[in-house]
């Protein structure tokens, strides 16, 4: 037998006891000291991870005789965190968090432009899964609770993640950070607030949402979130932006929020898209000039048949069509080419029938895009591994931001702000 010790071993699905309940944190704990053993973040994690290596060693000693000495196992386990497709960049620049995670599309962007990830959250088992694959490190879980916020480094330059959109009560009026209590946003606050009041202030906060965010709750969401950074001491701003203008051919409208500390007495202008030289677009006037792609970029060659849509599911969305546009509304499926300029925006619910992005196929009904082809249409790399299901990775790019969009606007933050 190996003498050799395993990530996965740090959940105990592998031994005859189990050490970890379901939402112990052990594996984010133990992925996390080795990702920042080589900086001084990883004493926050040490005495916890060394004492579960240590345990786990002892166990398969005894249980499984073998020999592992326990630097040897530090070592094996440091090689696999740092055997994946996108390592943490060695000479990082700025330290940031990577909050509601996904499958880290913020944290690619901002590995890119020099940072390193020095703490995750993400709730969801299977994008955690997605996550690990190609970052080497698995998120800690549900950032609601007391126990995975004390987790978080206090040191850190950048806070950011893509939060849910939920309303806030009108009880408080106008209490600003109160208001938020109760909602993922009011965690995020919390973050910030604790960091202002231990005397390491966070220097920029860049979040996502979808674009009804602006409108939300007759726009008090958005006003709240303003006024709670305001009462923060941070200025903000937020900009609706679309994949289509950063050399992506989706039409996929989001909102993103920049905010920085007042006392920087600095302005943040937002690119709104990029041209055909890669160069930013300021003015709107010049949005015209921005880069278009076509749908056939991003399309794989010879798709497996099972992406073909079936007859019955077919002629169901036929048949729905034909009803929306008798009632005189637009609703329906959408199908595209490969010489369209854009496909209709991919959400978590794709993997249930494609409805709203379609490939026509000659001679052959319509087909889905592939996984590879959703990974694709938000922007990531070829070598981005998909470890899950079909109908998962449908959910999580779906529910990705778009990562062109988050590396042009960083690039703006880093040069403007930072």
């Amino acid at each position: 037998m190996k003498e050799k010790i395993t990530i996965d071993e740090f959940d105990g699905k592998k031994f005859k006891i189990r050490f970890v309940e379901e939402d112990d944190n052990r594996k984010a704990v133990v992925t996390h000291y080795l990702h920042n053993y080589h900086n001084g973040v990883k004493d926050h994690f040490e005495e916890e991870a060394v004492g579960y290596l240590k345990q786990i060693v002892e166990y398969k000693n005894e249980e499984e005789k073998l020999n592992i000495l326990e630097d040897v196992a530090l070592q094996q386990l440091l090689f696999e965190v740092e055997d994946v497709p996108f390592p943490t960049p060695q000479n990082y620049t700025f330290k940031f968090i990577d909050l509601f995670a996904g499958i880290g599309g913020f944290r690619m962007a901002l590995q890119n432009s020099g940072g390193k990830c020095i703490f995750t959250s993400e709730w969801d088992k299977f994008s955690q899964i997605t996550y690990r694959a190609n970052f080497g490190e698995t998120p800690f879980g549900d950032i609601t609770k007391e126990s995975t916020k004390s987790y978080i480094p206090q040191e850190f330059d950048v806070l950011c993640g893509g939060f849910p959109c939920q309303p806030f009560s009108h009880a408080g009026l106008k209490k600003g950070f109160e208001d938020t209590r109760g909602t993922l946003f009011f965690d995020v606050a919390d973050i910030i607030n604790r960091r202002i009041e231990n005397g390491n202030p966070v220097r920029v906060i860049f979040l996502e949402n979808v674009k009804g965010l602006k409108n939300h709750d007759k726009g008090n969401t958005l006003r709240t979130i303003i006024r709670t950074f305001d009462d923060l001491g941070y200025n903000v701003s937020h900009e609706v932006l679309n994949s289509k203008n950063f050399g992506l051919p989706q039409n996929r409208e989001r909102i993103f929020i920049v905010a920085w500390l007042r006392e920087a007495e600095r302005e943040f202008k937002f690119p709104l898209g990029i041209d055909t030289n890669d160069n930013v677009i300021f003015d709107p006037k010049n949005i015209i000039k921005a880069k278009t792609t076509k749908v056939g970029d991003i399309l794989t060659k010879n798709p497996d048949a099972k992406y073909t849509i079936s007859d019955k599911l077919y002629a169901g969305h036929l048949r729905r069509r034909k009803e929306h546009a008798e009632k005189g509304n637009g609703f329906g499926f959408s199908s595209f080419n490969k010489n369209s300029t854009y496909t209709s925006t991919i959400s978590a619910r794709y993997y249930k029938d494609g409805s709203e992005i379609l490939i026509e196929q000659e001679g052959e009904n319509p087909r889905k895009l592939t996984p590879r082809e959703a990974a694709n249409l938000q922007g990531y790399p070829d070598n981005f591994v998909i470890p899950v299901s079909d109908n998962q990775s449908y959910k999580q790019f779906g529910n990705s931001v778009s990562v062109p969009v988050i590396q042009t606007i960083f690039n703006e933050i880093k040069r403007q702000l930072l």
